[in-house]
């Protein structure tokens, strides 16, 4: 049997709500509607939060090594020699691995992943009509070339010089530019040699800008706020002055959040129609029977629900993310509730493919839960921002605890069977310790395996928590 390809479309910044065929009416979505029915659909997958302001980070690490938040180390740098990382383990297993788009993990652990790319990103964020990329470089050493330009793009607050590239494809979008080298490296494969090919898309992040025609699908005053939309946070979380949290005024007005969601949306329906190319090309090459697609986003996004902006938070909309399988041996147009994260992508392909789980990779093998609905894969999930926020979240609640500074502690408890957008704080409530005490026990054995012997930030926060 000829082993699958294997095409990965990761998005920046795209929340698990943002898909019609999932139950997002607001939004236009017909190319990731497609992978929907052809596929299976993890609706409860999430990212464990992180160590970092740039929650990108250790999420785009944990896709590509398969290793737990607190297991992982990584600060922006190169990822661990230590750390199978996903490309590595495929070129090992026959594969030709090819990378587009954002890597925010070190040119060093680029180059051990992939064996040919192009249009790469090294930063965080970018102006998406002035991307600043480079060509695959063999010799691993992506120098910045770009020389000095009169009038530089404005990158906003990107942490990368525009000098950090060998070339600027001023006035294409970014997810243009990303599915355009998709295209080109898949009208030149052959049958001989499987592929796995890495699309990292930079939409939906701001500066959320698109082509006119998209925003348009968007009037501002049509749009729908979420029910649990604020003005601004009700305490301190520790983050409230980071970036993301500058993008809108204080206190966050209906008007100006109407605008950040439609932006927001029509971002998402033009990396959609980005991406259907892509799709179309497999279609037209004859690969798409025999090529596994995975579709997910590294991390959700406020706009506004609980009075923030960004994603440096536990709440639902931060944590909880898309995931999509679809291609030879997945179930089609099926849905899954089972609790995942993305690091279990790496394991879950092994087995697709038939190729052995390295030994560093700690996620879970989800394709019992493809063909069993009743496979619960985990039955609570931790989640931790940086030294202010952890949490856990069973079936029926979720546990919330904040130490921002020392002697500062804040909890909530929200019942997410009946309050799925985290509006109503039971805590302090008659009825609520027992439940409390019992989400306590669980998040302290999850401190205890996750996050044992590791990290200050970690420390710093259970060293507050104690105080």
């Amino acid at each position: 049997m000829n082993k699958p390809n294997i095409v990965v479309f990761f998005t920046d910044d795209q929340r698990f709500d943002t898909i019609r065929a999932l139950g997002q009416s607001r939004i236009r979505t017909p190319n990731i509607d497609r992978l929907v029915a052809r596929g299976t659909s993890f609706t409860q997958a999430h990212i464990p939060c992180g160590t970092h302001g740039a929650i990108c980070m250790p999420s785009r690490a944990m896709l590509h090594t398969g290793r737990t938040l607190f297991h992982l180390v990584n600060s922006g740098e190169s990822i661990p020699r230590e750390h199978t990382m996903l490309g590595e383990a495929l070129r090992d297993f026959g594969y030709r691995t090819w990378g587009a788009g954002k890597w925010h993990n070190g040119r060093e652990s680029f180059q051990r992943g992939f064996d040919e790319g192009d249009e790469i990103y090294f930063g965080g964020m970018a102006d998406h009509w002035n991307v600043p990329a480079y060509h695959y470089d063999p010799s691993g050493r992506y120098d910045k070339k770009l020389a000095y330009i009169a009038d530089p793009p404005n990158f906003g607050n990107n942490n990368v010089s525009y000098r950090d590239a060998d070339h600027i494809h001023s006035g294409r979008h970014s997810s243009e530019i990303i599915c355009d080298a998709a295209i080109e490296f898949l009208n030149r494969q052959e049958a001989d040699q499987p592929f796995f090919a890495y699309l990292a898309l930079l939409a939906p992040h701001d500066p959320r800008t698109m082509p006119q025609e998209f925003l348009d699908e968007y009037p501002f005053d049509d749009v729908e706020l979420a029910p649990n939309t604020l003005g601004a946070h009700p305490f301190d979380n520790g983050a409230l002055r980071i970036r993301d949290e500058l993008l809108a005024e204080f206190p966050r007005t209906p008007e100006e959040l109407r605008r950040h969601n439609a932006e927001y949306y029509a971002m998402i329906t033009h990396l959609d129609h980005e991406l259907g190319r892509v799709l179309d090309t497999l279609d037209e090459r004859g690969l798409t029977e025999d090529t596994i697609i995975v579709f997910a986003g590294d991390n959700g996004l406020a706009v506004g629900q609980h009075g923030l902006m960004g994603k440096q938070n536990c709440y639902e909309h931060s944590v909880h993310v898309p995931l999509i399988l679809a291609g030879p041996g997945i179930p089609a147009n099926q849905r899954r509730d089972a609790f995942v994260y993305l690091f279990d992508i790496f394991p879950t392909l092994a087995h697709l493919i038939g190729m052995p789980v390295p030994e560093s990779v700690e996620g879970e093998n989800l394709v019992p839960a493809l063909h069993d609905p009743a496979h619960t894969v985990r039955d609570a999930l931790y989640f931790a921002y940086v030294g202010s926020q952890r949490a856990v979240k069973t079936r029926q609640h979720k546990l919330i605890e904040y130490a921002p500074r020392d002697h500062e502690r804040r909890t909530q408890l929200f019942d997410l069977a009946n309050d799925p957008w985290e509006t109503n704080d039971l805590f302090g409530t008659p009825g609520s310790d027992a439940i409390v005490d019992d989400l306590r026990r669980l998040l302290f054995a999850f401190r205890d395996d996750w996050e044992a012997g590791h990290t200050e930030r970690s420390a710093r926060f259970w060293d507050r928590y104690a105080a």
